[in-house]
């Protein structure tokens, strides 16, 4: 066998290909990083980054005109769009050298810029240039899909790549999708401002969530003023008008610009993934087992182009999974255990969840219990004026055992990781109902549902026995 260029082939150097990268580096491995486009990938350039900086400062714009129940009176106000791109520009930037060739370069890899297109199970040809390795890593991440709506592509439509072009907040907003991406860059723009219809086609809001979580968003956003079209479906689109169809019903939806949040599909067209024998799933997506291999031994695959959770920690989770099983091979492996699978969508309020949801307990016949605590009675919200939503969780039968959770509520992505440790490293809610919290705090609520919980579940023999001896006692 002749000698190889690399240890590892890394292609795509977004949220999955920057950690297998990094875990090849620190290994002391030979690492070769491709990217044809930007380092950092989604995540930096158009998706958690930008996003999560636009959704703060529609946040502040709310609050301002929340004012007065916080004690103050302020006069009209204007966004300034202009210095919201800003500030977006700013964070990518000071993230950037992160996420930079620079910094991979010092830590060893060598980082090529261009198209890779795989030639055989060990050789990737990146603009006329093939280099060889021991292992692959596909981490090549998705796009934005463009459903075949008529009229649609010529009508300039958003996405939430190119969105972040926009020079000027459109008066008018029409989003097709309402999905996270959807939801979140939907109560983003209306709170800066535009006049915002938020269309999706089946019967509510974030689909994917708990039933409660997806109406308390709904209730929401048509409270703030957004238009909010469930079941209807786009039909056609022309001259800043979107025709909508629900049964027998349509109605038309006029805006300045339309944003497309239908989903993502993976990218791989042109690379020569199939040539080389690598199976795909009906999706497109790169099929590969619990270790991130595909039916390829020598080469992995990791990311949005895996699926089926799109997300920067689930992508960079499985990045080290396949770095690590690709560079011990075939010595030695580690397998990914997906079923927590954590995540948290950025509407006011947030919505996170961790583990099975309700469905899924139900579809597994599963036997559960649920034990609900309102944020009206946290103190901490209450003192913030921020008591919209619950914390829901669900345990095993005649068990404190964890199974799923969900949170709904302001910083909710920050409250799951409780629920995340406890079904993580296998502990039960009397053990989170035994730890300290600080209070006044949010974190209280997890406690608090584990307090009702017990309170719930002791024995009522137990109870009269105390209920006797402390009478004795007086």
């Amino acid at each position: 066998m002749s000698k190889r260029d690399c240890n590892l082939i890394v292609v795509g150097a977004g949220s999955a290909g920057l950690i297998a990268a990094l875990i090849g580096a620190n290994a002391r491995a030979k690492v070769t990083l491709i990217e044809s486009h930007q380092m950092g990938g989604d995540c930096l350039n158009t998706g958690c980054v930008p996003s999560k900086t636009l959704i703060a400062s529609a946040n502040v714009a709310h609050t301002i005109r929340q004012s007065r129940k916080y004690g103050f009176s302020t006069e009209d106000f204007e966004v300034d769009f202009a210095k919201v791109r800003e500030r977006i520009r700013d964070a990518i930037a000071r993230i950037e050298p992160n996420d930079s060739v620079e910094r991979y370069q010092q830590m060893g890899v060598d980082c090529l810029r261009g198209h890779a297109r795989l030639v055989d199970p060990h050789c990737v040809l990146v603009d006329g240039r093939e280099v060889s390795s021991t292992s692959i890593v596909l981490a090549i991440g998705a796009e934005p899909h463009l459903p075949p709506i008529p009229g649609l592509s010529e009508s300039n439509p958003l996405t939430s790549e190119n969105v972040w072009d926009l020079e000027e907040l459109p008066n008018s907003l029409a989003v097709i999708g309402g999905g996270p991406i959807g939801c979140e860059l939907a109560q983003a723009f209306s709170r800066l401002g535009s006049r915002v219809t938020l269309i999706e086609q089946l019967g509510r809001l974030l689909p994917g969530e708990d039933q409660e979580a997806s109406s308390l968003i709904e209730q929401t956003f048509v409270a703030e003023g957004i238009d909010v079209q469930t079941g209807f479906s786009a039909k056609s689109c022309h001259n800043g008008r979107l025709t909508i169809e629900n049964g027998g019903s349509s109605r038309e939806v006029e805006f300045d610009r339309v944003l497309v949040a239908t989903g993502r599909t993976p990218r791989g067209k042109d690379m020569g993934i199939e040539d080389v024998g690598v199976r795909l799933r009906p999706n497109q997506s790169i099929a590969v087992n619990d270790y991130m291999q595909t039916n390829i031994g020598s080469i992995y695959a990791c990311g949005d182009v895996v699926g089926p959770h799109q997300f920067t920690h689930m992508a960079a989770q499985q990045g080290w999974y396949a770095a690590m099983n690709a560079l011990l091979r075939p010595f030695w492996r580690f397998k990914l255990d997906s079923r927590i699978a954590p995540w948290a969508i950025f509407t006011d309020p947030e919505v996170a969840r961790a583990g099975l949801d309700e469905q899924q307990l139900v579809d597994g016949g599963i036997p559960y219990e649920v034990t609900r605590y309102e944020f009206t009675d946290s103190d901490r919200a209450i003192a913030e004026g921020q008591t919209s939503g619950f914390v829901k969780l669900f345990t095993k039968k005649r068990s404190d055992q964890l199974l799923g959770a969900c949170i709904v509520g302001a910083h909710a992505g920050d409250l799951i990781q409780g629920c995340i440790d406890s079904m993580t490293h296998g502990y039960g809610l009397n053990k989170v109902l035994s730890t300290l919290h600080v209070y006044p705090t949010r974190s209280e609520a997890l406690r608090l549902a584990a307090g009702a919980r017990r309170r719930r579940h002791m024995p009522e023999r137990l109870a009269r026995i105390a209920k006797r001896l402390n009478e004795l006692r007086r």
